[in-house]
């Protein structure tokens, strides 16, 4: 199973294809953070933490299944695409079932490649995410409606931490953050309710 990290991500996929076993669990392990990342972000918005986790991993385990790798985004860019459409769906299924619809998914975290993801959704008219500009709108909403503690608690947040952990960093007692995460949920869904009703 060596070697696997001195390859490129498409040169690992060329790999795979042509019959190497052990790379798909070498991928999946190697963006599986990007996986928790992303969930964690939409948990904020609408999911249920460990549940967004299984329905992101399907997700990589179909860009991993699909890539091409003669195609111009790069692995990392179109992962990034299939875990935001895997976890966009199951939050969309899940909030109808509860009459709560979600129609508008903004990632929160600012990721590398992120520009070119309206390229790849340019040629589906049902395209998922919202455009580059309005999402970069939204998030300054959101950062503007959160207080600055607010805002160092989501940034951590965002990057993994737990509120534990975070009450360490900002030498806060627990509760305080985890009270802060309350807040942060419902300012965040009042931005997107506001965006929605802009448009």
């Amino acid at each position: 199973m060596g070697g696997y990290d001195k390859d490129t991500d498409e040169e690992l996929i060329r790999r795979l294809r042509a019959g190497e076993s052990g790379i798909s669990d070498y991928l999946v392990g190697k963006y599986k953070d990007l996986v928790r990342q992303k969930a964690r972000a939409m948990f904020l918005i609408g999911g249920e933490t460990d549940d967004l986790i299984q329905e992101g991993m399907i997700g990589l385990f179909k860009a991993v299944r699909d890539y091409q790798p003669d195609k111009d985004a790069s692995f990392r860019t179109f992962a990034g695409l299939c875990i935001d459409r895997q976890l966009y769906s199951a939050i969309q299924n899940s909030n109808r079932q509860k009459h709560l619809p979600l129609n508008t998914y903004v990632s929160l975290s600012e990721e590398e490649g992120e520009e070119k993801l309206g390229e790849l959704w340019a040629e589906n008219p049902e395209s998922i995410i919202i455009d580059q500009e309005s999402t970069k709108a939204l998030r300054r909403e959101i950062a503007q409606a959160l207080s600055p503690m607010e805002n160092k608690v989501l940034d951590y947040y965002l990057k993994g931490y737990g509120y534990v952990q975070i009450a360490e960093l900002l030498n806060r007692p627990p509760k305080s953050i985890d009270n802060a995460l309350q807040r942060i949920k419902g300012k965040i869904r009042d931005c997107i309710k506001k965006y929605k009703n802009k448009c």
